[in-house]
């Protein structure tokens, strides 16, 4: 699906340009129902199970769509100013636990390498090839396959995604990556400490903690599904594009209006990627504008679900498959002795990403 580039960047421009208004709307229409629905949730334990339960799942609703305006201070394209940017995405980080400086330059990585063979494992959620997956020693497929295992990715993901992963810092990371952490992990110990002073456990555990985790499972898989579908765009080398990866490897996942609301737009993925600058209020308009965007891979709500099951790429048909489909498509092969005789794919093609063995060996 080749697309010029000077076509669609002149396409894209008019939606570029973020709007006070409509960010501060953003802002507002995240935040102050989370808050309040927080404290509705609060008042009512003990009374009503299905109405904490209820205000629960709303709250998480609106901690998605806040993580969504953080991501587009991130992008510096919810507000026009890029101070006004970065102070509203460094408060919001504090509510999904997220170092902001930190988080922003994982995330630039990711749009920079999507769906680039070469280039995996920052920012995105780590795929092997089949041979890559099948080279690994048994405990580090063993790793692999419990991390790709959907209780486990969407149900512990949460946990890591929110808790522990933001707290990690590399040793070799940069001092302003570093004071990101720091920075983000003293004021949340604080209010933590405050909050388990004036409210108590409960507030946590009953009240704080399912929304999180509600928000945390919907997160993970909006951001899972928009990239690992069967017919997600994978190259390696000068064969990688930065704009046919937008087009062909993220997806335009459809979601009902409400959903859409809650999620900022975000589903819109192939507009993002293809250029980051214009805000979540604006995707939508901007997919519109042009007829390649009616071409892109599109998914519903059981697409979405079903696409969990893929695994591994394929290095020779170029697609996402499932672990049993990657173990006919090596019985195949060997069986076969033109298959056998066929030269490998090039290195370039199969190279396991940096550290792939080491961390799923850790993991083990």
């Amino acid at each position: 699906m080749p697309i010029d580039t000077a076509a669609w960047k002149a396409a894209l421009a008019p939606y570029e340009q973020p709007d006070t208004r409509r960010g501060v709307l953003q802002i507002t229409t995240s935040v102050l129902p989370y808050l309040a629905l927080t404290v509705l949730d609060y008042l009512t334990l003990g009374t009503s199970v299905v109405l904490t339960a209820a205000f629960a799942l709303l709250a998480g609703g609106f901690l998605v769509r806040i993580f969504v305006v953080f991501h587009d201070c991130a992008h510096g394209s919810l507000l026009p100013s890029r101070r006004a940017n970065v102070r509203v995405g460094t408060i919001l980080g504090l509510f999904v636990l997220t170092p902001f400086v930190r988080w922003k330059h994982e995330h630039a990585i990711h749009h920079a390498t999507s769906g680039d063979l070469d280039r995996r494992g920052i920012g995105d959620v780590q795929t092997l090839t089949v041979s890559e997956y099948h080279a690994l020693p048994t405990p580090a497929r063993l790793a692999y396959r419990t991390f790709r295992n959907p209780l486990i990715m969407f149900g512990l993901g949460p946990i890591f995604a929110m808790i522990i992963g933001p707290r990690v810092i590399g040793r070799n990371a940069r001092p302003r990556l570093r004071r990101s952490v720091l920075a983000t992990d003293v004021v949340v110990v604080a209010a933590f400490s405050l909050i388990f002073w004036l409210l108590g456990w409960r507030f946590v555990a009953e009240v704080w903690a399912p929304a999180a985790m509600l928000a945390g499972s919907a997160g993970i898989w909006l951001f899972y599904v928009q990239h690992q579908f069967e017919d997600a765009y994978w190259q390696s080398g000068e064969e990688w594009d930065y704009a046919d990866a937008a087009l062909q490897g993220s997806t335009y996942l459809k979601l009902p209006k409400i959903l859409q609301f809650f999620s900022g737009s975000i589903g819109l993925h192939h507009v993002h990627h293809l250029n980051a600058k214009i805000p979540n209020y604006h995707l939508q308009r901007a997919h519109e504008s042009h007829p390649i965007f009616s071409q892109v891979p599109t998914i519903g709500i059981l697409d979405g679900v079903r696409a969990v099951r893929f695994k591994l790429i394929d290095e020779r048909s170029g697609k996402l498959v499932t672990f049993a489909q990657a173990r006919r498509s090596l019985a195949l092969a060997a069986a076969t002795p033109a298959a056998a005789a066929a030269p490998a794919p090039p290195p370039a093609a199969i190279r396991p990403p940096p550290g792939a063995a080491a961390r799923l060996g850790a993991e083990a």
